[in-house]
């Protein structure tokens, strides 16, 4: 194996990994979930827009703090009928709000965020050095692949693997998703997760006091889709 795909491989069975972990924390959260939504659907594969959310949960380094943060998909499609379905998700990075009530609630973490700390938290985050969202108010994950699961969740319920590219700030990376499909109010609930590296992406995780203060490079994605069928 020459070099180049050595990396490609070890880059892959990463993000799986990353993946799969992540996913086990967001099916975890099923009892936080909102009511689904009870509208009819445009087309079979659009997302529910005003339903659908994307949540991160951000670790801490040294004297930092952890945080949550929600965010909205400004539009997407997802098909789920079998291995030739694809799908395109397009997130809005402008939205994303850290320590929300909700947010915190939804990736496992305790207590409140004062609204002073979550400006300046939203500050940093938004700003040059992390998601830049001036520059880049888009991300993307392009869905090449949707296959099932030989893996049940952990109530015994089947899942599938959905696999794609996701883009953020023009960086591309290959992302495998273990997600958990459910029928609830005539949609499909959509519930999955994967982790990347910051610095893989070109952001600089914020630290500061010479990283006695900071927060973590490795991100937790997770998404709670409501797909019309």
């Amino acid at each position: 194996m020459t070099f180049p795909r050595a990396m490609a491989w070890l880059l892959t069975t990463a993000v799986a990994l990353l993946s799969e972990s992540a996913t086990k924390q967001c099916l975890a959260q099923t009892a936080n979930q909102a009511s689904p939504p009870t509208q009819q659907a445009v087309s079979p594969g659009d997302v529910n827009l005003e339903h659908s959310r994307v949540y991160i949960k951000v670790g801490k380094v040294g004297l930092g703090h952890e945080h949550g943060v929600v965010g909205k998909l400004r539009e997407g499609t997802l098909k789920l009928n079998g291995e030739s379905s694809q799908g395109t998700l397009v997130f809005d990075m402008t939205s994303f709000d850290a320590d929300t009530p909700a947010a915190r609630k939804f990736v496992g973490l305790e207590g409140t965020t004062d609204e002073s700390t979550r400006k300046q938290v939203n500050t940093n985050m938004r700003g040059q050095e992390v998601l830049s969202v001036d520059k880049f108010p888009t991300a993307q994950f392009q869905v090449t692949r949707v296959s099932p699961s030989d893996k049940p969740n952990a109530r015994g319920a089947p899942q599938v693997v959905i696999e794609g590219n996701f883009t953020l700030q023009n960086k591309t990376r290959p992302v495998k998703i273990l997600a958990n499909v459910s029928d609830e109010n005539g949609w499909k609930h959509v519930r999955g997760g994967f982790a990347i590296l910051q610095s893989d992406f070109g952001m600089k995780p914020y630290s500061k006091m010479l990283g006695a203060v900071g927060v973590t490079d490795r991100l937790e994605i997770f998404g709670d889709l409501w797909i019309a069928p």
